[in-house]
């Protein structure tokens, strides 16, 4: 009895027709596939109950025989074949596997095959019900958001996991072991999400080992700017082919991460905080200092937006209650374990304050939930604490919604209103005694700072703030007004404008100012973010008292327009033609569409760049255009359009 040829072949319902892996076949765990064995001619005729073979499934030190842990039955085919259907266990780890027929001790290898998780498999750990599944697996492209609260924008990404060889990728990351799974079974762990979450937020950065992506936010020589990747297939293939790759920030790194997850098989999402705090002494409270001439000395941050992802899970190692969405963040922004990773912590624990749960949970619930305190360091030492809010952390946090292009705010995944009873409740739970009263009470001293014009990149602009006493006394204080060039991260950069004076105000006594910002200024000094923060304080040093405003505008960017020429079907040609005007009083140079990926020279101040570019669709049905235009001055000015492809 013995074989010449054999055939795998994949029922639809594995949902793996879109891979493009012709060496492999792809299935998921706990649902069936077949084989075909072809017998050679002069065989003995297969014969159920009488004829009999083993199967052995291994991939690295694991090895099943099929019939423990896996389950096949097999039945004679016409034109002398034998099909058998096997049953991978729902547990099994994900990964590579070889298939060995053992007759008689005489073993035959047969081939191999690509076993992922199985969100369509009730007994499946990442199991999720109903057509979300579509969005948090199959789906290749998404938006991610990010900008300020105010000014919220969605980043087109593609997530590429089927382009060819990004899944053989991504199982070499599986394969790769942080220092925390030094002393576990790797091989038996890479079927529990729960290890692959926490192997992935650890190995998508490269701060501790080999990781995939390098973090910067400042100097970007010797790489590639994080706002120029529209993709994950070109990280993931630079480093495949040569180590860590440079450089990302945290929208980078979710959604490479992303890529990952949805690659093996797990849902995944990505979402955005805005107003996320970085809490470094796990105090639940930012601190912003200043000394008494008004100048900001702390070092805990609060970033403009931070970006993670959630993966969907059973947690068998958690309390009841906390299956569901997890959040694993692989930016590299404090330890856990000695090591630079963050999750899986259930969604649920950080908005019920569980903050032992494992992992991280304080963490993550302190990006959402700490209070913001303005304090003052004396020249003797002493550090007043004055007002605050309980209000600006953890707004309008974001993901794309399912099926459509939109954003669903998920803000109520993560906390309870603020104010109700429910938060105090769960303020109570985590046993934080720095939380601040909420008893709405209004400084002696309130500025407030207004925007009054459209603030576009190139263009000088005014903005205002207003200084009022509310006080039944006369305060001498000092008032600064600034603006900065400021990272996504709160970082801040340089200066371009500032006032100051020195003040008495009556009691009910309002004084307006002006901060003009001018281009000749930001321009120089302004990062690819766009960001200019602008910071008003005032401090009287008598009663120490102080107040503060701060608002982030994010500079409008000119838009890419872009025509279509030609009929858009499967296999013909079409022509985009793209247009861009230079909003700067400047001449850009080096300008380049990179969806043609060549160089249109020079566009004069307030001219047009324009370019065109050629493409053939492949397969029907709707796809998304995505284009970038880069310059020495201007970058990252990104536009993604939907495309119904016909057949």
């Amino acid at each position: 009895f013995s074989f010449n040829n054999h055939l795998f072949s994949c029922l639809n319902n594995h949902h793996t027709d879109q891979f493009s892996d012709p060496h492999n076949l792809i299935v998921r765990r706990g649902q069936t596939f077949s084989i075909t064995l072809h017998l050679k001619p002069g065989s003995e005729e297969f014969n159920l109950g009488e004829t009999t073979f083993s199967l052995i499934v291994e991939t690295g030190t694991v090895s099943y025989f099929v019939d423990t842990d896996w389950s096949a039955m097999a039945y004679a085919d016409p034109s002398n074949a034998v099909s058998v259907i096997i049953n991978s266990s729902p547990n099994a780890p994900v990964g590579l596997y070889s298939l060995t027929l053992d007759q008689d001790g005489q073993k035959t290898r047969l081939g191999q095959f690509i076993l992922l998780f199985n969100a369509w498999c009730e007994k499946d750990a990442v199991y999720m019900d109903g057509e979300e599944r579509g969005e948090y697996v199959l789906k290749d492209y998404g938006l991610i958001y990010r900008g300020s609260p105010t000014q919220i924008k969605g980043l087109p990404w593609n997530f590429a996991q089927y382009e060819p060889e990004v899944l053989d990728i991504c199982l070499k990351i599986l394969g790769e072991k942080p220092r925390f799974a030094l002393d576990t079974d790797q091989d038996y762990s890479k079927g529990d999400p729960i290890y692959v979450a926490r192997l992935l937020s650890a190995v998508i950065n490269s701060n501790d080992d080999r990781g995939v992506v390098v973090g910067e936010w400042y100097n970007f020589d010797g790489g590639v700017h994080p706002g120029t990747w529209t993709g994950s297939g070109e990280i993931l293939h630079k480093w495949a082919e040569s180590g860590p790759v440079r450089y990302g920030q945290c929208w980078v790194f979710a959604a490479i991460s992303c890529t990952v997850f949805r690659a093996l098989g797990i849902p995944c999402r990505v979402v955005t905080n805005f107003g996320s705090a970085h809490d470094s002494d796990a105090s639940l409270v930012i601190e912003n200092i200043y000394d008494e001439d008004g100048k900001r000395i702390s070092d805990d941050s609060v970033w403009n937006f931070h970006v993670w992802v959630e993966c969907w899970m059973m947690r068998p190692d958690l309390e009841e209650g906390f299956n569901g969405w997890q959040v694993s963040d692989p930016t590299p922004q404090e330890t856990s374990e000695g090591i630079y990773c963050c999750g899986p912590v259930s969604q649920k624990a950080v908005k019920e304050g569980e903050l032992t749960t494992k992992y991280d949970a304080a963490f993550v619930f302190a990006e959402v939930n700490a209070d913001y305190l303005d304090c003052i360091l004396m020249s003797d030492g002493r550090l007043v604490k004055k007002g605050g809010s309980t209000k600006l952390i953890g707004k309008h946090i974001s993901t794309k919604a399912v099926g459509v292009d939109e954003r669903k705010d998920i803000t109520h995944e993560y906390k309870y209103p603020e104010g109700s009873e429910e938060e105090r409740r769960v303020f109570e739970k985590a046993k934080h005694h720095n939380k601040l009263e909420k008893s709405g009470e209004e400084p002696g001293l309130h500025l407030k700072i207004k925007l009054t014009e459209e603030m576009t990149l190139g263009s000088d602009f005014v903005v205002n703030a207003l200084l009022t006493n509310n006080c039944m006394d006369v305060r001498n204080c000092v008032f600064q007004f600034s603006a900065k060039a400021v990272c996504y991260n709160g970082k801040k950069g340089e200066e371009c404008c500032f006032t100051s004076d020195k003040v008495e105000l009556s009691p009910g006594e309002e004084k307006h100012y002006s901060l003009k910002v001018e281009y000749n200024k930001y321009g120089p000094v302004i990062t690819a973010d766009r960001l200019i923060k602008l910071s008003a304080v005032v401090i009287d040093k008598t009663t120490v008292d102080i107040s503060t405003a701060e608002r982030t505008i994010i500079l409008d960017e000119p838009d890419i327009e872009i025509k279509l020429l030609g009929d858009i079907q499967v296999n013909n040609p079409v022509t985009a033609e793209l247009t861009l005007l230079n909003p700067l009083p400047e001449p850009l140079q080096d300008c380049s569409f990179t969806a043609v990926g060549a160089g249109i020279g020079t566009v004069p101040p307030k001219e047009e760049a324009k370019a065109s570019v050629e493409f053939t669709p492949t397969s029907a049905g709707s796809k998304v255009l995505l284009i970038s235009f880069d310059s020495d001055k201007l970058k990252n000015i990104k536009l993604h359009i939907d495309i119904d492809v016909k057949e």
